[in-house]
């Protein structure tokens, strides 16, 4: 199983070893990879993956003997794969079934286009237009509410253009944009830069110019990216959860926060099996109606208290709805 933690820089330096192959996989121009060979690659890519994060002294749950030979493969939006709770919902559907999901982390954009080649069984994202667009043109079957948490705005401690406190993004991003404040995009489709890009528009702005940079790496993730703003002292948008596992490391402060326009609404969608029929779709399924039931949501809503003292995510489910 892929382990992505803050903590743990040889997991770290796993976890970027499968980014970097994924992407090769996504960038390959060839037309005359089947389906099969697809899936084989991405297997075996990730079980490279786990010997290597066994090498490096972190032994991954999926290492039980599974009681079960079909595996599911999982493209998920890699802000959950670096907190931990993808690790952890798929650990602990396999005690309770025996069925082994593994799952390679990457954008939302590039998640859903490993699922446009029939690579893997579902997808977990967070980016509705694109969701909804991936549906529609009929390589998905419908969305399911999984999760949410919120975006927030991270800037310096010295704040140059004094957005702190601004309750509304719009009038934030407005003040950046007047003000020529450094801000640091993704710029790579993510879910996180799609959900940027919206906020932008909401403001009337199209952010261009010396004062908006787009970083290189931004592919290889959140937590690359918001290192890297950190260095620089600038403002991006962010998930919370994604800063919360790593404020210790950072000086940056959460300016903006609790518009509702700001919400990240976490969903999981499983890939059409009458398009492609070699995925697992009942093994998939059996995995989504898990993490929806009360049992799997009450997993998402209690996950980070311990450690980080307030959660991390919260149920998007119906069942997860009507926790307490």
């Amino acid at each position: 199983m892929v382990s992505r933690h803050h903590t743990d820089s040889h997991g770290l330096l796993c976890a970027m070893v499968v980014c970097f192959f994924v992407e090769m996989l996504l960038a390959n121009k060839r037309s005359d990879f089947t389906i099969m060979e697809k899936r084989f690659l991405i297997v075996l890519l990730v079980g490279l993956l786990s010997m290597t994060i066994a090498a490096c002294g972190t032994q991954p749950a999926s290492q039980k003997p599974p009681a079960s030979s079909v595996q599911v493969l999982l493209s998920s939006t890699i802000g959950p794969v670096d907190a931990g709770i993808v690790d952890v919902l798929e650990s602990e559907f396999q005690k309770k079934t025996g069925i082994i999901v593994r799952h390679v982390g990457a954008g939302t954009g590039a998640a859903l286009n490993l699922a446009k080649g029939g690579s893997v069984d579902l997808v977990m994202v967070h980016a509705k237009a694109l969701e909804e667009k991936f549906v529609a043109d009929g390589y998905g079957t419908k969305r399911i509410d999984l999760m949410y948490n919120d975006f927030v705005v991270l800037g310096p401690a010295a704040d140059p253009v004094g957005i702190r406190g601004e309750k509304s993004i719009v009038q934030a991003l407005k003040k950046i944009s007047q003000g020529n404040g450094l801000f640091i995009s993704r710029g790579d489709q993510s879910g996180t830069h799609v959900k940027e890009l919206e906020l932008w528009g909401k403001a009337g702005i199209k952010p261009q110019g010396d004062w908006y940079q787009v970083y290189e790496k931004g592919a290889e993730g959140n937590a690359k990216t918001l290192r890297y703003v950190n260095e620089r002292q600038g403002y991006t948008i962010m998930d919370r959860a994604t800063y919360i596992t790593m404020k210790k490391e950072l000086s940056l402060q959460v300016l903006v926060e609790k518009d509702e326009l700001m919400l990240n609404y976490i969903s999981l969608i499983p890939v059409n099996q009458q398009k492609f029929p070699n995925v697992h779709h009942e093994e998939a399924m059996k995995f989504i109606d898990w993490v929806t039931s009360e049992e799997g949501q009450k997993i998402i809503r209690d996950f980070g208290r311990d450690k980080y003292g307030e959660p991390l995510f919260f149920p998007n489910s119906e069942a997860g709805k009507k926790l307490k």
